[in-house]
């Protein structure tokens, strides 16, 4: 079910931008990921797209900087993942920069629920009593939430980046890209992003007003660790202004020059901050911090982000890595009572997956539908028992089959199926009743197999072709490594055939390779595969430098191999 293709490349493209300085690798590499203009290549702030085109952001910055004057007190209500939680520090920081009387609550989301409920409001109201609720990351779809802060006479600003419902919430303000409307060219900005701006358009409006000038205005730019970090964890595409706002992030934290949450968790990681790459935000960073979202509750994450005392920051650190591991563990054992589920699965008869077990948690279910996804290569959605006889559920998509559009036709279809739902193309949240869970399989089987076919639901490994022998060297891989890549930048994975020399199993999990091509002879590893390959392969491979007892080499990570 897996094939290896090469991305198509404009040869004109990739010669222009090589005349143009670019490498002549990086130059094919932009190319066939649809870069034409060596200024979309610009990582400096001064290239980001102006705040002004991101619709009532201007009206935001106003009733905010009216809001300060009038020493109106605030309450940030954010969503429950890494973008949620750095938004939050985000909005924190930037705004008691800015004079704010500002605070936060994040209910338990397993009480609670998503979003701005009417609940959220209630608690919030009775604890924090603010005249302001604050949305970061969430909001869009919060109908009902805004309406029961408005009949307790609080104002609501909404800032979000999910798509919005068929009607938009009565707030004072909606900031989001993706709103109807909202002509903004970067519509892929994640939650902290949208937060980022907000504080910008803030700052140049008391600017105005005469608060600060350019001497004495906070330095909006120390948040961009912040931004960068959740701006990957939630792994929106990363586009010309999206990459400016992440190379800027890790500049600052390969510099040094980062917030002690921030550098706490890199050290906790075991990453070093000095040589950060999107990789790590993804992989290591990111994931402490969701841990927990998912399994306890998100004070902690936003705890780790907005102390300034390092003791603080590593002690709440080696915390969010124990909730991790714990987190890994039941991530495992529900995957596999998820495989035993499945045992009789046979993929070329279904286009998606529906999986439910009595036992699951809640918060770990969005990954294990993940790791479905990625082993089965069909929509998914795992569900586990909501209380009071619902199911949450969690899904995850491929390309090619939008799922929260599939959840919007199957509500359609069946409007008493489903309670509610949200989310975008690739990953979707929902409720329903326990008793509906057959007929909703069936119902969003049934929009599987008029959306997909057969093409489609084979995985498709997406190559940049073969390198040049001259290029297999540490040299090229710290170029590359000093480009932000990502969702939508896809890193660079390329193709070719080799000989086999040697294979073997390391720690029953993964295959230890040695490839030749060419006379050359280079070590390979393919995590997470044990069958063997043929004497010929051609292997798509992403070039990795491995450092062992003070000596680096090339190492090629096998993304797929199939017989030459």
């Amino acid at each position: 079910m897996t094939r290896i293709t090469t991305r198509p490349c404009s040869f004109r493209t990739s010669e222009m931008l090589r005349q143009s300085g670019v490498h002549p690798v990086l130059a094919r590499l932009y190319a066939s990921r649809g870069l034409t203009d060596t200024r979309e290549l610009s990582s400096e702030l001064s290239a980001l797209v102006p705040p002004g085109g991101l619709l009532h952001i201007d009206a935001a910055a106003v009733f905010l900087a009216d809001a300060i004057g009038a020493r109106k007190k605030m309450t940030i209500v954010a969503d429950y993942d890494c973008d949620g939680a750095t938004a939050c520090a985000t909005a924190l920081r930037g705004l008691r920069a800015m004079g704010a009387t500002v605070d936060y609550i994040v209910p338990n989301r397993f009480e609670y629920g998503y979003g701005l409920t009417p609940e959220i409001v209630a608690l919030t109201a009775r604890e924090k009593a603010p005249d302001i609720i604050i949305t970061v990351d969430n909001g869009i779809a919060s109908v009902d939430g805004v309406a029961a802060a408005q009949a307790l006479g609080i104002e609501v600003v909404v800032t979000d980046h999910h798509l919005p419902g068929e009607t938009l919430p009565r707030a004072r303000v909606i900031v989001n890209p993706n709103q109807p409307e909202c002509g903004f060219p970067s519509k892929h900005l994640a939650g902290v992003g949208v937060v980022f701006y907000v504080l910008l358009a803030l700052r140049a409006e008391l600017r105005r007003r005469g608060v600060f000038d350019a001497q004495t205005q906070p330095k909006l730019d120390c948040l961009l660790d912040l931004v960068a970090l959740g701006t990957v964890a939630d792994v929106v595409k990363l586009d010309a202004n999206n990459r400016i706002l992440v190379a800027q992030g890790l500049k600052r934290m390969r510099a040094g020059r980062m917030h002690a949450g921030v550098a706490a968790l890199f050290r906790v990681a075991g990453r070093e901050a000095r040589s950060a790459s999107p990789f790590d935000l993804g992989f290591a960073l990111g994931p402490r911090l969701n841990a927990a979202g998912r399994l306890d509750d998100m004070s902690l994450g936003i705890e780790c982000l907005v102390t300034d005392d390092e003791g603080r920051a590593w002690a709440i650190a080696q915390q969010l890595n124990e909730i991790n591991l714990k987190r890994r563990e039941i991530e495992a054992e529900m995957q596999d009572a998820a495989l035993l589920h499945l045992d009789a699965f046979e993929p070329a008869a279904s286009n998606t997956i529906s999986v439910f077990d009595a036992s699951w948690h809640q918060g770990v279910i969005g990954i294990v539908a993940s790791r479905l996804k990625e082993k089965f290569f069909r929509p998914t959605i795992t569900f586990a028992p909501g209380g009071d006889g619902w199911l949450k559920g969690s899904g995850r998509s491929i390309p090619g089959f939008h799922l929260r559009d599939a959840l919007d036709l199957v509500s359609k279809r069946a409007p008493s199926l489903i309670d509610k739902f949200g989310g975008h193309a690739m990953a979707a949240g929902l409720t329903i009743r326990a008793d509906a869970f057959e007929a909703f399989s069936a119902a969003f089987e049934a929009v599987g197999k008029a959306w997909l076919d057969s093409h489609q639901l084979e995985r498709i490994i997406e190559t940049d072709g073969a390198l040049e022998d001259a290029y297999y060297t540490t040299e090229f891989i710290s170029l590359m490594d000093g480009q932000v890549w990502g969702q939508g930048f896809a890193p660079p994975v390329f193709c070719d055939e080799f000989r086999v020399v040697s294979q073997r199993i390391l720690k029953e999990r993964h295959l230890k390779l040695q490839l030749e091509r060419n006379g050359q002879r280079y070590d390979a590893i393919w995590f997470g595969h044990t069958a063997a390959v043929g004497e010929r392969a051609r292997v798509a491979f992403r070039l990795d430098a491995n450092e062992y007892n003070g000596v680096t080499k090339v190492q090629l990570m096998v993304e797929h191999a199939e017989a030459a």
